[in-house]
């Protein structure tokens, strides 16, 4: 196992880690109200939205963790097992959950199998609240676990989502997500551009129109990014790409994602896990790291992601 690839994973899943602990205290404030009261949110604030200690994380690498978690023990990924670690998860009482997120899971609680229940929440929400970035935040790990097996990566990515957020929008975002981290992790040329080249087709139209500037973006072309960020997949996967392979080092990409308001510790998760993968684990500030105290079982749970599918 080259130790390249090890920091990266590593780098991954703390990376989402720091981009969640970093934004939560400053989620659903406007950018002007952050620079206001807090200039440039670079340090790890207590307090805040959720009123929790400095480093504390939010459902984001929570439920990320029960992914890997999962993974780590099976090799594969069992959603059944993952449904379960999600409704276990949502009755210890978190302190931030998504409205679709515990509404699937009290679904998957009151009996409903794991393949129903994201569906039928889906179908009974409205337009404009059946797309969130719930899926979105927590999947990176299968990244990690299927970083050599694409059309696989694609398909559990989807499934995975639907659990919850079963539109289109959340099961591609999060594919093509995963397919970026992928090949970031296998050092493939222009990561982004060779997912669009292989699934752009695929892709419902929001999310391949949201990506693509971001490949102008790389190229050093000036680009427009949303400044919704009200918690709609695509705006979060559109800024989390553009911030995590833009940025010219692994804090300017997360600081620059949690500095544009809204939904600060999502966006701030997806643009880590990029930039983790892009730099490594040694490029994420250590005073971040050291702030947050599951940093050891993300660590070995990379590593064990990255071992046990070689």
């Amino acid at each position: 196992m080259a130790n390249n690839c090890r920091s990266q994973a590593q780098g991954i899943l703390l990376g989402l880690a720091c981009g969640d602990a970093l934004g939560r205290s400053v989620e659903f404030q406007r950018p002007d109200r952050i620079k206001r009261r807090h200039g440039r949110v670079t340090e790890m604030l207590a307090n805040g939205t959720h009123g929790q200690p400095a480093g504390t994380i939010t459902d984001d690498t929570e439920m990320a963790l029960c992914i890997a978690r999962s993974l780590a023990e099976h090799g594969a990924f069992e959603p059944e097992d993952i449904a379960t670690r999600f409704v276990d998860w949502k009755r210890s009482g978190p302190f931030d959950i998504g409205i679709m997120t515990s509404s699937a899971l009290q679904r998957i609680q009151n009996g409903e199998s794991w393949d129903e229940a994201g569906q039928r929440e889906w179908e009974a929400s409205m337009e404009g609240s059946n797309a969130g970035n719930g899926s979105l935040m927590r999947c990176a790990p299968y990244a990690i676990a299927y970083r050599n097996e694409p059309t696989e990566l694609v398909e559990v990515s989807r499934q995975s989502s639907a659990i919850t957020h079963a539109d289109p929008r959340c099961q591609w975002s999060c594919a093509l997500f995963n397919r970026t981290l992928a090949n970031l992790l296998t050092d493939v040329d222009q990561p982004l551009e060779r997912v669009l080249n292989e699934i752009g087709s695929e892709l419902p139209g929001d999310v391949r129109n949201a990506v693509e500037p971001v490949t102008d973006a790389r190229r050093g072309e000036p680009v427009d990014i949303s400044l919704e960020n009200s918690g709609y997949v695509v705006t979060t996967l559109q800024a989390g790409l553009y911030h995590g392979l833009t940025a010219e080092t692994a804090e300017d990409a997360i600081v620059d994602a949690v500095m544009m308001g809204g939904d600060t510790d999502t966006i701030g998760a997806v643009a880590g896990a990029v930039t983790g993968a892009r730099f490594g684990e040694d490029a994420l500030p250590e005073r971040w790291v050291t702030e947050i105290d599951e940093v050891e079982e993300l660590r070995q749970l990379a590593t064990s992601l990255i071992e046990r599918r070689q």
